[in-house]
């Protein structure tokens, strides 16, 4: 009974609760951080207003339905390196969540759909009948994470038709980011996805999913989704019903063989194609397959077996990433549709410089970087643009460098000719005086005896570690004013190997790296240099 004069006797004494769960962090009212405890058990005492909770890197294996309902504000859950399994997953776990904009469940053993039975009902073992239905009701069987983790059996008969699958578990309008990487996920069932129209990225990478565990309608509703994240999958093809808005697709460490245009009519938006790390052939990507994609930025297609650059590539394509496939050859034709390409990769092919036409490169007038390291390579190509900024030969077998190959290459800042063949009477005379815009030089690991003259004047940074140098002489560097960098660790060289005068004049040069000789060498660089003199051993 209550007493007038104490109107709180009669109500409990339990002190209140705590402001922030026990051991958890809570920086601000509404966020509540428990990241790395160890957990074992769901924090109680989180408070209502809770907008943000982080419960990553801990060992729970379930969520009480009745702790995590009434949590109802928050908009960020992170579940992420947990035990997690479908079971641990209550039925209608994030149906209350109605404001849930970010949900992170990778790193779990979630795999199967939670389908809990009737009233009174356990669930049934999903070794069994694939999951239970709640008898009479019409919307069962409700997957859990994104919808569900799937099933690898059919329902059971008992669930048809009022147990199909769908999103129920969700917040009915998820508007930022689902991740569930890093599971067992192998299907999302039918209608799974249907009603997260809003959601905008959509992480399910490092799963089992396989093409019958996805069909035509699985995507197809996500109106908003810019970013889908599937490699590292079983996927045999490229999935169908992909929504227009999509920017991101990536497919990367699947088992694709073959790229249907069919499949990207719909995805007319997309900028960003990741494809590296399957098994596209020579007939992997037919004449056009790609042609619906009008805007597409950047394509990879690293670590392939593509024999040659695939034909009718999307006009407007700015990167093509091609390195690790089974290229040969390069036709004088092969990228003339791609007159946007900025950046090329064709590292660590096939390449011969026989079979490079000496125009291959010339339609690309905006071009900006071209890797051809890791080829078979002779010579430097011929044809070269000049809007070149970066060209990158190292670990062909390069034994001559030609100033008419180099010619018009005044924009050019970086160039890497390491591991090659090269030796000084290679380099012939007026080679650097094409490269006036030349700031990095890495001719590291060739056959040097000294350095290379007459280096181009803007050059900064510049590796010659790993030749055959025994001796610097004192106009080495003349040429060179503006040098800050020198590496000549593993050379021939010994304690007076370098001329006193080397150095004199280069007021930027502030590291000088000379490890790695025979003897000790002790290198005194100018005094207005920024730096104290640096000491390099073997």
């Amino acid at each position: 009974m209550e007493d007038a004069a104490f109107p709180h006797l009669g109500e409990s004494l339990q002190p209140p609760p705590r402001a922030c769960p026990l051991r958890c962090f809570c920086p601000r009212a509404d966020t509540v951080d428990c990241n790395g405890l160890d957990l074992q058990v769901f924090p109680d005492n989180i408070t209502r207003a809770a907008q943000h909770l982080s419960l990553q890197n801990n060992q729970l294996q379930e969520l009480p339905y009745n702790e995590l309902s009434r949590l109802s504000s928050l908009r960020t859950l992170n579940l992420h390196n947990n035990l997690i399994s479908s079971e641990g997953l209550p039925d209608e776990a994030f149906e209350s969540l109605t404001q849930l904009q970010h949900i992170y469940v990778a790193h779990n053993k979630v795999s199967l759909p939670a389908c809990p039975g009737a009233a009174g009902v356990p669930q049934q073992s999903a070794q069994g009948t694939a999951g239970g239905c709640r008898a009479g009701h019409q919307r069962g069987c409700a997957p859990t994470a994104l919808g569900g983790p799937p099933v690898s059996a059919p329902l059971p008969p008992s669930c048809r038709p009022g147990c199909q699958p769908s999103d129920r578990d969700l917040p009915a309008y998820l508007r930022g980011e689902a991740r569930a990487q890093n599971n067992l996920i192998s299907k999302v069932p039918r209608g799974a996805l249907s009603r997260q129209t809003h959601l905008r990225e959509l992480y399910l990478q490092h799963n089992q999913l396989t093409d019958s565990g996805l069909d035509a309608t699985t995507f197809s509703k996500l109106q908003h989704l810019e970013y889908l994240d599937l490699s590292h999958n079983q996927l045999a093809s490229v999935p169908a019903g992909l929504p227009r808005t999509l920017a991101v697709l990536h497919l990367g460490r699947n088992r694709i063989r073959w790229v249907e245009a069919a499949r990207l009519r719909g995805a007319r938006g997309l900028r960003y194609l990741l494809l590296q790390h399957n098994q596209l052939g020579a007939t992997g990507l037919p004449a056009g397959a790609l042609r619906p994609l009008r805007r597409l930025h950047t394509l990879h297609l690293y670590g392939n077996r593509l024999e040659r650059v695939p034909p009718a590539l999307p006009r407007r394509l700015r990167a093509l990433v091609l390195p690790h496939n089974h290229m040969t050859a390069l036709g004088a034709r092969d990228l003339a549709g791609m007159p946007g390409l900025a950046e090329l990769n064709l590292a660590y092919n096939r390449l011969v410089s026989a079979r490079v036409h000496r125009r291959a490169f010339r339609p690309l007038r905006a071009l900006r970087s071209l890797d051809l390291a890791g080829n078979q390579l002779t010579r430097v190509p011929g044809g070269l643009p000049g809007s070149l900024h970066t060209l990158r030969l190292q670990r062909n077998q390069l034994r001559t460098l030609e100033p008419e190959l180099l010619a018009g290459l005044d924009q050019l800042r970086e160039l890497s000719l390491a591991h090659n063949r090269l030796r000084i009477g290679d380099i012939g005379p007026g080679t650097w005086h094409e490269l006036q815009a030349l700031q990095v030089l890495d001719l590291s690991h060739n056959e040097l005896s000294f350095v290379p003259p007459d280096l181009p004047e803007a050059l900064e940074e510049l590796h010659l570690q790993g030749n055959r140098i025994s001796h610097v002489g004192a106009e080495a560097f003349l040429s060179t004013p503006r040098l800050r960098a020198l590496f000549l660790r593993a050379n021939r060289l010994h304690m007076t190997s370098i001329e006193p005068e080397a150095f004199l004049g280069l007021l930027h040069l502030s590291v000088v790296d000379t490890a790695g000789n025979p003897e000790q060498v002790l290198v005194r660089l100018p005094p207005a240099a920024p730096r104290q003199p640096r000491v390099g051993g073997p």
